[in-house]
């Protein structure tokens, strides 16, 4: 769902991580609080087209970034409509395709070096309450990491049921994908072991 950099000279390249960070949090915050018709989600939408050609991404790495969600949206959306109203269904859904947008966009112009760094500065004050920014930026690294790697499981997964002709399960996908995630898992676990990263 959130891609890795991807090297550019853009105005979203330049800027600092701390700033895009920043802007990125209160632009998920502020569509979240006036978003509130479909006009305006494709407005919004347009809004963030804008802003992937201004830093020069091609449209097949921004939708790339969003096909992961794609069957989260649509069970959203189903229950949206029962619920409330197609048009709140278009919003909700919206907001959020909205939100992962501009989080991937970030790190598709964010060296992940460098949102750590901005990460572990920004809690140092936090050093005297016993609060480590260093691991706490390793558990976001290892965050940005596994999402990638997570969505490659489950699409391998998906394509080596489809080459043998299997009908599509929940079930009988998510058991493999389960399977491999864990031991995914335990290798990043012990490379972390083996480089003295440990409870302690």
């Amino acid at each position: 769902m959130i891609g890795l950099y991807r090297p550019g000279d853009s105005l979203l390249h330049r800027m600092p991580a701390g700033l895009k960070l920043l802007l990125l949090i209160a632009s998920i915050l502020t569509a979240t609080v006036f978003v509130r018709t479909p006009l305006e989600v494709g407005v919004v939408v347009l809004a963030v087209g804008l802003l992937f050609a201004v830093a020069a991404i091609p449209w097949r790495v921004a939708v790339a970034q969003l096909r992961p969600v794609v069957w989260m949206l649509l069970i959203i959306a189903v229950f949206q409509v029962l619920i409330t109203s197609p048009a709140r269904a278009v919003v909700v859904c919206g907001v959020l395709l909205i939100s992962v947008a501009l989080a991937a966009l970030v790190t598709l112009t964010t060296r992940v070096t460098d949102m750590l760094d901005t990460v572990s500065r920004a809690l140092g004050p936090l050093r005297r309450f016993g609060v480590d920014p260093d691991r706490i930026g390793l558990l976001l690294a290892l965050a940005i990491r596994c999402i990638p790697l997570l969505t490659g499981i489950v699409q391998e997964v998906a394509q080596a049921r489809k080459a043998r002709g299997l009908q599509w399960s929940m079930t009988a996908l998510a058991t493999p994908v389960l399977v491999r995630a864990l031991r995914t898992a335990d290798a990043i676990g012990d490379a972390l072991v083996a480089r003295g990263v440990d409870d302690d």
